[in-house]
C-alpha cells in the first residue's frame, strides 16, 4: 500500500468516524437525553453551600445598620461580599444558551391557538418545552438576585468605609505647636533610641557567645562587601558600560543611553538588596529592630528611587533635559528635589523609632512637626521653580505649558495650607495632603522619563530627525503610560485598592442597551474581529487589483467597480460577523437603530443621498475610473469613484470634487464610454469671392491626411452658410482617440491656414460699419 492510498484511507476513516458520531449525538439530544448538557445546572449544583451566603449578607446588612463599626469589621465583610459577588457574576446567565435553544424550539411550534385546540402531541411538546424552560430560567434569576443584593450590600460597606476615612482625616487634635508637649516628644526619640540599641546589643551578645553569629558572619560579610562595592564603584561600571565612542551610530547610541538609565536605578538597588539581606542574616534585630531596619532600607529605596529621578529630569550641563530648563535652574530643583527625598525618607525612619516609646496623638504630632515644616518648604520652593516658563524647544514642548504651571501652583497651594492644618491640630489632614502631593509629583516624574525614554529610543530606531514631527506610535505610547498612572495617582490620594479594583470590576461587567450588556471583552472581541476581516478584505482587494482583474477583459472602470464592491461588502460582512461574535443582541437595538435612521432622514439625506448614488455608480457604471467627462461645466478625467463624492483630474491639473448625486440626476457627458471615438466639428470661415469647390477640396484633404482621423466614415465637410464676415464651412471628422482632441484640432488649424496661405484663400476679419449720429462733434472748434 502507497503511502498515499494509506493517508486517504486514513482520512475517509476520520471523516466517518466524525459523522457518525455528530449522527449518535444529534440523536440523543432528539432522544430528549439534555440533562446530559452540562449548562443544564440548578441553583443546588451551582452553590450547594447557598445557606453561607445567606448568614454572610444577613451580616453585612446588620452591620450596615450600625453606625458605629469598626474599620477591621468592615474591610472583613467587604471582603466577604466581594468573593460571593465574583461568584454569583460568574454564573449569571449560566443557563442562557440552554434557554434560547429552547426559546428557539418554542418558536418553531408557533403561538398556542387562541381557542386553546390543538394537537395532543405539539400541546404535549409545548408543556414539557415551557416547563424546562421555567426549571432553566429561575437558577438564573435568583442568582442575579444574589448578585444585586452583594453589590448593593458592597456600594453601602464601601460609602460606610469612605466616610471613615474621611473623618479620620479631619479630625481636629491638639496643637502641636503648644512647647508643653515637646519634652514628651524628645523622651519618646530617646526612649525607642535606647530600647532599640539595648536590645540589639543583647542579642548579639547572646548570639556571640552560642556561636549563631560566628556561623552567619561569612553570608553577611559577603552580602555587605557586595554592597559596598556597588556603591563605591557602581558609577564607574555604569560609565564603563555605557560609556560611547565617536563610531557608534545613533541608534545605539540612544539604546545605551536607555540601557544607562535603567542601570543608573538597577544597581544601586541590588546594592540595597544586598545590604538589606546582610544585615538582616545577622539574627541580632529585635521584632522593633527589624522594623526599624525595613524602615531604613526603604528610606534609602525612596532616595535612591529619587536621585535616579533627579538625574533623568534635571540632567544639567547642555543638555536641556524633558522638561526644557536652563543649567542653573535645573541645577536648583536636582537639589531641592534630594532634599525633598530626604525629608521624606526620614518620615518612615522615625515613625519606626517613635513607635518604641507607643506616643499618643498629641507627642506624634510633634515629632512630626519638623519633617511636615520642611517637607511644606521644599515643596512650595520646588512648585514655584515649576512654575517658570522654560527655555523655549520645539522638541521638549509637549511636557511644558499650562499642565506644568497648573501642578507647580498646586504644590506652593498644598505646601502653604498643609503646616497650617498641622498648626490647627489637623494631623492627618496635613500628612494626607504632603503626602499625597509628593507622591503625584514622583508619579508624574516617572510618567515624564519613561515618555521621553520612549520618543528618544523611538527616535533613534527610525533615525528620525527629533525636531520633526514624530510618528503616531511613540504619542500613542505616551498616552497609555497617562491612562497606567491614573491608579497609582487615586493610590496617593487615598484611593484604595478595593475600590480600584471594584471599579475595574464594574467597568468589566459593561453597560447595558435595551436588553444586551457589552462587556470591554465583548468590545475587544469585536475589534479584533472586524479589524481581521477588514485586514482580510483589503488582501483580496490588493490581489485582485494586482494580480487577478488586469488578466480580465474589464476595463479600468470595471477593475475599480469589483474592487470598491468587495471593500463595502467587506466592511459589511466585518461589521456583522465582529457584532455576531462579540454576542451583541441586534434586535434589542431597534429602537436605537429606529431613532437614529430617523435623525439621519432628517440632518443627514445628503449625505446618505450621496451614498447611495456612489453605490449606484459603482453597479451601473454609467462613469468609470478613466472616462473623460463633462459635468457642471467641469471636463477632466475620473480619478477615483468613492462612497460619497468622485474625484475629477481636470485639464489644469487640478482635482474637481463632485457629489455623486449630481452624477446620477444630473446631466453628463461621457467622452469616452464604451470606446475612445469621438467627433470633432471645426468651424472654418473664408472671405468672400473664394472658390468654394476649392476650398472643400483644400479641407478635405487637410482632414484626411491627418494621423488621428478615421478613414471609415470619411470626414465630411459641410458649406454651413453666408455669415456677416465670411463663407461659413465646418470640418466633421471622427478621431481615433477624443483624448487627443485638442491636440488634433490644434494641428488641423494650423495646416489649413498653411494651405489657405499656398492657395491665396483669405481667412477674413471681422468687418464693422461704424455710424456717427453727431459729426459735427469731431470738427475743432475755431479758437483753438
Amino acid at each position: 500500500m502507497t503511502p498515499v492510498r494509506f493517508i486517504c484511507r486514513c482520512f475517509v476513516l476520520i471523516v466517518c468516524l466524525w459523522f457518525s458520531t455528530g449522527h449518535v449525538l444529534a440523536q440523543e439530544v432528539l432522544d430528549g437525553d439534555e440533562a446530559a448538557d452540562p449548562s443544564w445546572t440548578t441553583l443546588e449544583e451551582l452553590y450547594p453551600n447557598i445557606a453561607e451566603w445567606e448568614v454572610v449578607a444577613t451580616r453585612a446588612e446588620n452591620i450596615a445598620s450600625v453606625e458605629f463599626t469598626s474599620l477591621f469589621a468592615l474591610n472583613q465583610i467587604r471582603q466577604g461580599l466581594f468573593e460571593w459577588r465574583d461568584r454569583f457574576a460568574a454564573n449569571l446567565s449560566r443557563n442562557a444558551g440552554r434557554i434560547a435553544t429552547l426559546d428557539a424550539q418554542l418558536s418553531a411550534l408557533g403561538p398556542a391557538p387562541e381557542n386553546g385546540e390543538e394537537p395532543a402531541g405539539i400541546a404535549e411538546r409545548r408543556e414539557e418545552l415551557q416547563a424546562k424552560r421555567g426549571a432553566l430560567a429561575t437558577p438564573d434569576a435568583l442568582v442575579a438576585v444574589a448578585h444585586a443584593r452583594a453589590d448593593g450590600l458592597l456600594l453601602e460597606i464601601d460609602a460606610m468605609i469612605r466616610d471613615k476615612d474621611a473623618r479620620a482625616i479631619f479630625e481636629r487634635r491638639e496643637t502641636p505647636l503648644n512647647p508643653a508637649h515637646w519634652p514628651a516628644a524628645v523622651a519618646a526619640y530617646s526612649e525607642g533610641i535606647t530600647s532599640t540599641l539595648a536590645v540589639t546589643v543583647d542579642n548579639t551578645q547572646r548570639n556571640f557567645v552560642s556561636g549563631e553569629l560566628q556561623q552567619k558572619l561569612p553570608l553577611t560579610i559577603l552580602a555587605l562587601g557586595v554592597a559596598l562595592l556597588l556603591f563605591w564603584r557602581g558609577n564607574g561600571l555604569l560609565i564603563a558600560l555605557t560609556q560611547s565612542d565617536s563610531e557608534r551610530s545613533p541608534r545605539r547610541t540612544a539604546f545605551m543611553a536607555l540601557f544607562g538609565s535603567i542601570l543608573r536605578l538597577l544597581i544601586p538597588a541590588v546594592a540595597l538588596f544586598a545590604l538589606f539581606l546582610g544585615l538582616q542574616s545577622l539574627g541580632i534585630w529585635s521584632r522593633q529592630g527589624s522594623h526599624l531596619l525595613s524602615a531604613v532600607v526603604a528610606s534609602v529605596g525612596v532616595i535612591i528611587v529619587a536621585r535616579w529621578l533627579s538625574l533623568s529630569l534635571f540632567p544639567g550641563g547642555p543638555s536641556l533635559g524633558p522638561l526644557s530648563y536652563e543649567a542653573d535652574t535645573q541645577d536648583v530643583m536636582r537639589r531641592a528635589t534630594m532634599m525633598l527625598a530626604v525629608a521624606v525618607a526620614l518620615v518612615p525612619v522615625l515613625s519606626a523609632i517613635a513607635q518604641f516609646a507607643e506616643p499618643d496623638d498629641v507627642v506624634l504630632a510633634v515629632m512630626a512637626l519638623p519633617l511636615q515644616l520642611a517637607i511644606s518648604w521644599l515643596l512650595f520652593r520646588l512648585g514655584s521653580l515649576l512654575r517658570q516658563p522654560p527655555t523655549e524647544n520645539p522638541y521638549y514642548s509637549g511636557s511644558g505649558g499650562i499642565v506644568r504651571g497648573l501642578v507647580g501652583r498646586a504644590a506652593v497651594i498644598i505646601a502653604v495650607i498643609s503646616p497650617l492644618l498641622l498648626g490647627l491640630g489637623y494631623l492627618q489632614a496635613s500628612t494626607y495632603l504632603l503626602r499625597s502631593a509628593v507622591l503625584t509629583l514622583a508619579i508624574l516624574g516617572v510618567v515624564i522619563v519613561l515618555q521621553q525614554l520612549v520618543y528618544d529610543t523611538y527616535s533613534a530606531a527610525t533615525e528620525r530627525d527629533p525636531e520633526e514631527t514624530g510618528p503616531l506610535m511613540p504619542v500613542v505610547i505616551a498616552f497609555a503610560l497617562i491612562i497606567i498612572s491614573l491608579p497609582f495617582v487615586a493610590l496617593a490620594w487615598g484611593a484604595r485598592l478595593s475600590n480600584l479594583i471594584e471599579i475595574w470590576t464594574r467597568i468589566a461587567t459593561g453597560f447595558s442597551i435595551g436588553e444586551t450588556r457589552i462587556t470591554p471583552a465583548d468590545l475587544m472581541t469585536f475589534l479584533l474581529v472586524f479589524a481581521g476581516i477588514l485586514l482580510m478584505t483589503r488582501f483580496v482587494q490588493s490581489t485582485l487589483r494586482q494580480n487577478v482583474l488586469p488578466r480580465t477583459q474589464l476595463d479600468l472602470g470595471g477593475q475599480h467597480a469589483v474592487v470598491a464592491g468587495i471593500g463595502y461588502l467587506g466592511i459589511f460582512i466585518a461589521g456583522l460577523v465582529a457584532i455576531t461574535s462579540a454576542g451583541i443582541d441586534l434586535t434589542s437595538l431597534a429602537f436605537v437603530a429606529g431613532a437614529l435612521s430617523l435623525g439621519i432622514g432628517f440632518g443627514l439625506q445628503n449625505i446618505v443621498q450621496n451614498f447611495v448614488s456612489g453605490i449606484i455608480l459603482l453597479i451601473e457604471r454609467p462613469i468609470g475610473e478613466g472616462d473623460m467627462i463633462e459635468v457642471n461645466g467641469q471636463l477632466g478625467y475620473v480619478r477615483d469613484i468613492s462612497v460619497r463624492s468622485t474625484r475629477i483630474e481636470t485639464f489644469d491639473r487640478t482635482d474637481v470634487i463632485i457629489p455623486n448625486a449630481d452624477l446620477v440626476s444630473n446631466e453628463v457627458t461621457n467622452w469616452t464610454r464604451g470606446n475612445l471615438v469621438g467627433r470633432l466639428i471645426l468651424p472654418v470661415g473664408v472671405a468672400y469671392g473664394s472658390d468654394v469647390d476649392r476650398v472643400r477640396e483644400i479641407l478635405m484633404d487637410v482632414a484626411e491626411n491627418h494621423p488621428m482621423t478615421l478613414a471609415d466614415p470619411p470626414p465630411q465637410i459641410f458649406f454651413m452658410g453666408f455669415g456677416d464676415n465670411s463663407l461659413d464651412f465646418e470640418v466633421r471628422v471622427l478621431l481615433r482617440d477624443v483624448n487627443w482632441k485638442v491636440v488634433t484640432q490644434s494641428e488641423l488649424n494650423i495646416e489649413i491656414n498653411s494651405r489657405f496661405a499656398a492657395e491665396d484663400i483669405e481667412i477674413p476679419f471681422p468687418q464693422r460699419d461704424l455710424w456717427l449720429r453727431n459729426p459735427e462733434t469731431l470738427k475743432g472748434s475755431d479758437d483753438v
